[in-house]
This record gives C-alpha cells, sequence and structure tokens, in this order.
C-alpha cells in the first residue's frame, strides 16, 4: 500500500508517530454557503496571534481561484486545491496537499506549521472530508479535526436553508456555528436565522461575527461532545454552474458597475456568487469585488498584487444563468460605453 507520508523512520504497517494520540496537527474546517463570509473571517483570524503558524487549503468551485489570492498573505502556506467541491472530486487532492504540507515542513521548504484551516467550496458537503480523516489511516494518524465551523450570513441564510440542500447540511455537520453580517440584517432576520440553526443543529454552538470580527479562541478551540454523523454527499442542486470571465487590458469601473447593476435587476436571486479581483484603470491595486445575490458587497483596493497576473478574473456561480449571456451583457455595455 502507498504510504501517504514516506519518511526514514516507516514501518511496515504505515508511518510512527512522532507524538502521542492527544499532540496531533490540529485541523479546523471552515465551510459555509456561498458568499457566507468564509474567507473574510479567515482572514481575520490569520492576522491574529492564535492565527500565526497556520497552513491553509483552499477549496474553490469554478477554474480559477479567487480566496487563496485573499488569503496568501496572511497564511504561512496556502495551498490551492482544484476545480470542483470536495465532497465531489477532491478527497485524493486533499490527501495529496496535506501529505505535501507535512513532507516540506520536514524538508524544511516550508514554515513551520502547528495547525491547518480548510476552507471548502461554498457548495461542499463536509462529511466525506470527515470520513477522509476518519478512514484514511496515515491522514488520522498525522491530524485530527478539532472543530468544524460553519459560517451563515444573516442576510441570505434563511433563504439558502430553504433551496439548498449543500447549505443545510453544512449546517447539520458544524460542531460551531458562526453568523455573519449582522452589521447588515435588521434584529429580527437574524433571530430567525437563530431559530432556524437551532432546529436543523441544536447541538453547536451560535456565535455571531460582525465584519468577519469573530474571537480567534473560537476558531480553534476543540468542539466539545460527539460529531453528529455522516450526511450522504450532496448532490448540487440543479442549474448550479460555475464560469469565469476574464479581461487582460485594465477595465473602466463605470462598465463593469453598470453591467453588473444590469444583470442584477434582472437575475440577482440566480446570483449565488460573485467574487473577483480586477485590474480597474488608474488603480495601483487589485480591486476585490463581491455579490451575493442582490447584495453587493463596497468594493476594496488592496495594496499590490501578489504576483505577476494582472488580468481580471471574475468567477460567477449562478443557478440558470449562461455563461455567453453574462459575457453579451458586459460586452454590449462596453460598446455603449465606447471602450
Amino acid at each position: 500500500m502507498l504510504d501517504l507520508f514516506p519518511s526514514r523512520n516507516a514501518s511496515p504497517f504505515g508511518r510512527r508517530l512522532k507524538r502521542e494520540r492527544g499532540a496531533k496537527i490540529p485541523v479546523t474546517v471552515v465551510t459555509g454557503f456561498l458568499g457566507a463570509g468564509k474567507t473574510t473571517l479567515l482572514k481575520r483570524f490569520l492576522s491574529s496571534p492564535e492565527g500565526q503558524g497556520t497552513a491553509v487549503i483552499v477549496n474553490e468551485f469554478g477554474a480559477v481561484g479567487i480566496d487563496d489570492v485573499l488569503v496568501r498573505d496572511s497564511a504561512d502556506e496556502t495551498v490551492l486545491l482544484g476545480n470542483g467541491c470536495v465532497c465531489c472530486i477532491t478527497r485524493t487532492d486533499l490527501q495529496a496537499a496535506l501529505r505535501r504540507l507535512v513532507f516540506d515542513r520536514e524538508r524544511g521548504t516550508v514554515p513551520p506549521f502547528g495547525r491547518v484551516v480548510i476552507e471548502t467550496s461554498g457548495l461542499a458537503d463536509p462529511g466525506p472530508i470527515l470520513q477522509t480523516f476518519s478512514t484514511d489511516r496515515a491522514l488520522g494518524g498525522e491530524f485530527h479535526i478539532d472543530v468544524v465551523l460553519t459560517v451563515v450570513d444573516a442576510v441570505t441564510g434563511v433563504a439558502s436553508l430553504d433551496s439548498a440542500a449543500e447549505a443545510r447540511k453544512q449546517v447539520i455537520l458544524a460542531d460551531r456555528l458562526v453568523i455573519s453580517k449582522t452589521d447588515l440584517a435588521d434584529t429580527s432576520a437574524v433571530q430567525s436565522l437563530k431559530q432556524r440553526l437551532q432546529q436543523l443543529n441544536p447541538r453547536a454552538s451560535i456565535e455571531i461575527a460582525v465584519s468577519g470580527a469573530l474571537d480567534p479562541q473560537r476558531v480553534v478551540e476543540p468542539a466539545a461532545g460527539e460529531r453528529s454523523g455522516f450526511v450522504a454527499e450532496a448532490t448540487h442542486s440543479d442549474g448550479v454552474t460555475s464560469f469565469v470571465i476574464q479581461h487582460d487590458k485594465p477595465m473602466e469601473w463605470l462598465s463593469f458597475a453598470r453591467s453588473m447593476e444590469t444583470l442584477i435587476a434582472l437575475r440577482g436571486a440566480d446570483l449565488l456568487r460573485v467574487k473577483g479581483i480586477l485590474n480597474v484603470a488608474g488603480c495601483q491595486g487589485p480591486v476585490v469585488v463581491q455579490y451575493v445575490q442582490h447584495l453587493a458587497h463596497p468594493p476594496v483596493e488592496l495594496e499590490n498584487w501578489s504576483d505577476q497576473n494582472r488580468a481580471s478574473r471574475i468567477v460567477f456561480i449562478t443557478r440558470n444563468i449562461a455563461e455567453r449571456d453574462v459575457k453579451a451583457l458586459f460586452g454590449a455595455v462596453l460598446a455603449l460605453a465606447g471602450k
């Protein structure tokens, strides 16, 4: 059998553990539906003293990664898993990523780390991830999942729970629930969401995060009690698709904004998630844009580009919206603007 963690100290029955059973590398799984605020919470955690020495594995549903660019500067080591959800096609990728982290740490090619955070795709069912750690002897000997933390958006959370089986499974399997964007929702909406979460998972504690701010200890503190039984893998909602729009040249902000305003007005309910990094004319650094259904987050310009790729990349996760129609809309607006 292939040993996932080859070492000079390996025995015929697998690698010998260097740490006692209770001293394995702790793992936090951060999950939550599309646009819930996982990356914002993770960046806040990584900038705290508790977040130092953390390796991050980011999984995204889409051909181009955006979230890993946003967290790369904050993490000691970031690994981006390939296209698709962990629940569908990337269990092997997850194993390989963890194997590589440990191997590179032993060789000294990555900074020392004492914790791993896995940020899942918004469409991922955490169940298969938990199964991987419990059934893979090599992973189980090296890592231990301390907590599954699910982020739920106070603005669109109830609607997502009503319409998406993935969102419900993320809540059901959570050890700890975090309600985000409470500063954008009224008190009654937050209370209704709390009640719904308690119905789905009465065992999990519920935390409140404002603008991604959460006590860092709540991200890493081990969960009490036993985790819920595994739920069958999620079947993605009908019509959910992902595509990318890219522009090599700097974009005019007004043209982009007008295109998104039109798309939101016509099909806002079916824009499950739009997230991108734009090269905007006149801006020194990349501009991060995020949309969740009818909710547009304020654009943020970063200080510098993290690599040499200056192309604008916009990832769309939509329901029953064709890529060609979105590209045609953007093209029409640019043409009318004379750009």
